[in-house]
């Protein structure tokens, strides 16, 4: 049986169901919904680090009947890139992520000390909306996907866990330009740094739903979190293109994917310097940040998985995943607009 399968499955579901357990327990303010909730959040969690773990250990053993452990992991690489070819490929980036996001939701709620206001109680709704996202993105496109024969052809199975896997001896390995010590540290910072914008966008969104200013309380120090990561993960890019790529003496290209994740970078710079502004200088533009941070964070994941635009970090074309983080994308742009638009007229009367 394909356990690690199943358990992309039912962390979705319990992701979900923590996202609507926490939403009944706010609107009706009953308690044993939002201990429901808690509880359903917390076995997410170790589901999708249980998940993390095995995948490691699958890329480590070189288990080359997992479609993603073929692709990325040989028996000629060694430890340290059999390790580091969790993130070489799309659902290992994504379930990287994911985790990221279960684990930093777990230290925002036994951390921050008004968990029972209402700017966190939506904050954590919001946040598990966008975890479940993620994690339907990994039944879509499952890292536990599985070869076998059927009929003398080797298939692919995304959604039979009781298949016999076709058994392989070695996987072809990773990509050549990804065999660098950059390229192995770079990429699990970046997307780090990417799920920390997560809770800063959630309370911003939160603040203008509710017209509470407490909302920075929470998004303050996750914005240095995610600011100080994607940072290091753009300079530890920088030193990975300039050994591999051939750019000769420059850091940087302007590459397409490159570029969109500098934008957000921008914008989250501006947002620390609304921190230092006299209150209430930046009721329209802090929020504004926060919100465009995030969105342009799904951007640059969008442009690397759409095949948008040619470039040497894109994984593929366009598919069903793309479809989803454009809608995704299309969605929280909508929603984060909306609400600032009406936040601002509101100022103007």
């Amino acid at each position: 049986m394909n356990f690690g399968m199943i358990i992309i499955w039912v962390a979705f579901l319990f992701g979900l169901l923590a996202m609507v357990y926490s939403y009944l327990g706010f609107r009706r303010e009953d308690e044993k919904y939002r201990i429901l909730s808690s509880r359903l959040e917390i076995a997410c969690a170790v589901l999708v680090t249980a998940a993390s773990v095995m995948l490691m250990y699958y890329l480590y053993d070189v288990a080359a009947f997992f479609e993603y452990v073929y692709n990325h992991s040989s028996l000629d690489l060694s430890t340290y890139y059999r390790l580091s070819a969790f993130w070489a490929g799309q659902a290992g980036s994504l379930l990287l992520w994911a985790w990221a996001i279960s684990v930093m939701l777990l230290v925002l709620r036994y951390s921050f000390r008004f968990s029972n206001g209402n700017v966190f109680m939506v904050t954590r709704i919001l946040s598990l909306g966008i975890l479940s996202v993620f994690l339907m993105l990994l039944v879509l496109d499952n890292p536990f996907a599985v070869y076998y024969s059927k009929a003398g052809s080797v298939l692919v199975s995304n959604w039979n866990p009781f298949v016999h896997p076709y058994h392989l001896t070695d996987g072809q390995g990773m990509n050549p330009l990804l065999r660098n010590p950059w390229m192995a540290v770079h990429p699990p910072i970046l997307f780090l740094g990417y799920a920390a914008f997560t809770i800063p966008f959630a309370s911003a969104i939160a603040g203008l739903i509710l017209n509470d200013s407490s909302w920075r309380k929470i998004a303050n120090n996750w914005m240095r979190v995610s600011w100080l990561f994607l940072t290091a993960g753009i300079g530890l890019g920088g030193f990975w293109a300039y050994e591999v790529l051939g750019w000769g003496a420059w850091y940087w290209s302007w590459d397409p994917v490159e570029t969109s994740s500098l934008i957000p970078w921008i914008t989250a710079t501006a947002y620390l310097h609304t921190i230092y502004g006299r209150q209430g200088q930046f009721r329209f533009l802090a929020p504004a940040m926060a919100i465009f941070s995030f969105i342009l964070v799904i951007f640059a994941t969008f442009v690397t998985r759409s095949g948008m635009w040619a470039s040497v970090h894109s994984w593929q074309d366009f598919n069903a995943e793309s479809l989803l983080i454009g809608i995704f994308l299309a969605g929280i742009t909508l929603v984060g607009t909306s609400l600032l638009a009406k936040r601002y007229f509101e100022e103007q009367d």
